[in-house]
């Protein structure tokens, strides 16, 4: 995708259906580009890290209504100070980190919203729930009264094909569907984050709510 921060960010509005929002990942993107892309019309964006996160928060204080959310895997000693960041974490990945994330929260009197992190396929790589582990955490999951559960969040392993991609995502669809019916009180299923810049199209195809795009809206990492 050519053209400016600005173009990128409108040619892609224009291939997202409305109900999906579009999170700029910004790790390794400068101040200025943030910028660029809230005055494109940009509000949602994330971070990986929550030390280079606290920089940019620091800077862009002036940009009071940016939401900011934790996209990147969270260690259980940074729970605390990822609340006082984040208004939204996708990477909620084990049910040891969702108590922990409640405890804090109650603490500090807020509710955040959470993404469960799952790996519908074996992935060494990356953290998560798998199936059958997140089906059998629900009713514990379900006590955790101070986090505000939105749905689930997924990154894919490397290397699969396209029917693969797409079946992996319409298999996250299928759990949060298979979840909401369960009826449980504060676990909701609203929210499907998933979807990165090579797979965005795919996850959008399968039921995506949020997808979480930082190449395409910035080029390349240039560090």
């Amino acid at each position: 995708m050519t053209g400016s921060i600005t173009q990128r960010i409108h040619q892609i509005q224009q291939q997202l259906p409305g109900d999906v929002r579009l999170i700029a990942v910004t790790k390794k993107v400068s101040v200025e580009a943030i910028r660029e892309a809230y005055a494109a019309g940009i509000r949602d964006f994330g971070e990986s890290k929550i030390q280079e996160a606290s920089f940019k928060q620091e800077q862009l204080q002036d940009l009071s209504d940016i939401c900011w959310h934790l996209i990147g895997h969270l260690q259980s000693n940074k729970a605390k100070k990822s609340l006082e960041q984040f208004q939204w974490i996708h990477s909620c990945d084990s049910l040891k980190l969702a108590q922990r994330l409640n405890r804090f929260a109650g603490e500090l009197s807020c509710y955040p919203k959470i993404c469960l992190q799952v790996k519908p396929l074996p992935d060494p790589d990356k953290s998560g729930w798998t199936i059958s582990e997140l089906l059998a955490d629900l009713p514990e999951l379900e006590q955790c009264q101070h986090l505000k559960i939105q749905g689930l969040m997924t990154i894919l392993p490397l290397e699969l094909s396209e029917s693969e991609v797409l079946a992996a995502f319409e298999s996250m669809r299928e759990l949060a569907e298979k979840i909401a019916q369960q009826n449980w009180s504060h676990l909701q299923m609203q929210e499907l984050s998933m979807g990165m810049s090579s797979d965005y199209q795919l996850a959008v195809q399968a039921g995506a709510t949020m997808v979480r795009l930082g190449q395409t809206i910035f080029g390349e990492r240039t560090t």
